[in-house]
Formats: structure tokens, C-alpha cells, sequence
């Protein structure tokens, strides 16, 4: 019965698989909720909010994007730790 789950694998929904999906979902909740920056104010630089705000996005999504890769980077490596001797 190769269809059969295996026990010694863990929970498929960990606490950093959930930060992982918080990191990645993030900016695309902030962009899809056009109407808390549509508006022009505050500027800085002269530049209104609503540029600003989503060229900050862009900055904030790589940082988040390289936490939620990290993080998934050690997830595995402590499921193969943890697996990987049984198999």
C-alpha cells in the first residue's frame, strides 16, 4: 500500500509553514485593496501616495519573498533531518 500516509513525517501545517504563506500573501493583499492608498496624499518627495505606497511594495515583497524562502529553505532541511534516516 504505497498510497498509505506516513506517521513519521509530522504535521503538513507547521507554524513556519504559516509564516512562510503570511509572507508570501501579504503584498498581494496590500495591492489588491486598492482603496487604502488610492489618494494622493500624503506625498513625499513631491511623489503622491499612491506611487509611492506600491513602490514600496516592491521593496517590502523581495524582503518578504527572501524571509519566506529562508524559512522554507530550514523547513525541509529539519523534515529531511528528522525522515531521512528511515528511508
Amino acid at each position: 500500500m504505497s498510497d498509505a500516509p506516513d506517521v513519521n513525517r509530522g504535521p503538513v501545517v507547521t507554524p513556519v509553514r504559516v509564516a512562510v504563506a503570511l509572507c508570501l500573501i501579504a503584498p498581494f493583499v496590500a495591492m489588491l485593496w486598492v482603496g487604502s492608498y488610492a489618494k494622493v496624499e500624503p506625498t513625499l518627495i513631491g511623489i503622491p501616495f499612491f506611487y509611492w505606497y506600491q513602490m514600496a511594495w516592491v521593496v517590502i515583497s523581495t524582503g518578504l519573498t527572501m524571509i519566506a524562502y529562508r524559512l522554507w529553505q530550514r523547513d525541509q532541511r529539519a523534515r529531511k533531518s528528522q525522515g531521512g534516516a528511515g528511508a
